[in-house]
């Protein structure tokens, strides 16, 4: 039923929230894990900071790719640039991606309408299924 599946991740808690989920699908489906991070060029363009979060996109992209070899997946990984709800979107449809599994913050009010939501932007646009896991504090 799922041959690709996509986890986005922005390195954070509640990103990797949906690590064990999508881990439990790809090994139940015997299906390829990708792994993306996207670079939010609306934060950085250019210079050091830049080079900072391709870093960091780096480590989250490896961190989820050695989780996923253990778990004995085939893992293929990629750090890119953009405006993260439409490379996700586009990277899905290029990619061949079947599902979608991200984590989310779960924020409300005020938070949700000045940052706005990754997730639920990539929920609505998406032509695949999206599971969405919220992190809670433990």
């Amino acid at each position: 039923m799922y041959s690709d599946v996509l986890m986005p991740t922005d390195g954070s808690r509640s990103a990797n929230g949906a690590l064990r989920h999508v881990i439990e699908i790809a090994s139940q489906w015997d299906a390829t894990l990708h792994v993306l991070y996207v670079v939010d060029t609306r934060l950085a363009r250019s210079g050091p900071l830049l080079e900072t979060l391709r870093d960091e996109g780096r480590r989250a992209v490896r961190d989820v790719e050695v989780a996923g070899t253990q778990a004995g997946l085939t893992v293929v990984t990629e750090v890119t640039e953009g405006t993260p709800h439409e490379v996700i979107l586009d990277y899905a449809s290029g990619h061949g991606v079947d599902m979608i599994v991200m984590g989310t913050h779960g924020r409300t009010g005020l938070d949700r309408v000045v940052i706005g939501s990754v997730a639920e932007r990539v929920v609505r646009q998406s032509p695949v299924p999206v599971l969405t896991v919220r992190f809670r504090e433990p």
